[in-house]
């Protein structure tokens, strides 16, 4: 049940990054998503390093 739980807070994680990415890009008017791409990988990076340490 706990390693369930890790992939749905790294989905999640992962989910929240590229919202805030878009909201960005809109905001800013960005016509390629650049934010987006920045923002999905820092949040993957943080989810992936949670749940490792979560393993180890």
């Amino acid at each position: 049940m706990k390693y369930s739980g890790m992939a749905f807070q790294l989905g999640i994680t992962i989910a929240i990054g590229a919202f805030i990415g878009v909201k960005l890009d809109e905001w800013m008017g960005n016509e390629q998503q650049y934010m987006t791409i920045v923002f999905v990988l820092i949040f993957a990076f943080a989810g992936f390093y949670v749940t490792l340490k979560d393993l180890l």
